[in-house]
């Protein structure tokens, strides 16, 4: 569970340092850095406004979080199934995902499946 409201609690009305909240709840200072330094992007003060809690906080701050993909993932299971047919490569079934997909898939740029064999990792 995150602790963003007690992080700027401490921050902004006890007015601590990083160090001090980190010990209190339990966080690294990297972590109290870090939301502290979205809440003052966002201009966020003590007290917050009315009805932001946890979870509302986490959106403001996280807004990118918990949206729609904009990559399909390959159905990785599948393709290993394929590629235990004769003449079915990696590369075959890549080239399958994208023209399926389309502007969604993945391209050449990102990493082969994980676990792929040298000899035919390329998609």
């Amino acid at each position: 569970m995150r602790k963003i409201t007690a992080v700027l609690r401490l921050k902004l009305a006890a007015g601590l340092s990083h160090e001090q909240i980190a010990r209190a709840v339990g966080l690294s200072k990297g972590a109290v850095n870090k939301y502290v330094s979205l809440a003052e992007a966002q201009g966020l003060s003590w007290p917050l406004p009315e009805g932001l809690d946890e979870a509302a906080l986490e959106v403001r701050l996280y807004p990118s979080r918990g949206g729609v993909r904009d990559r399909v993932e390959p159905d990785y299971g599948a393709m290993h199934t394929e590629l235990r047919r004769k003449g079915v490569t990696w590369q075959l079934l890549w080239a399958e995902y994208v023209a399926e997909v389309g502007d969604g898939a993945y391209r050449d740029s990102q990493p082969p499946p994980a676990g792929a064999e040298d000899g035919d990792a390329s998609p």
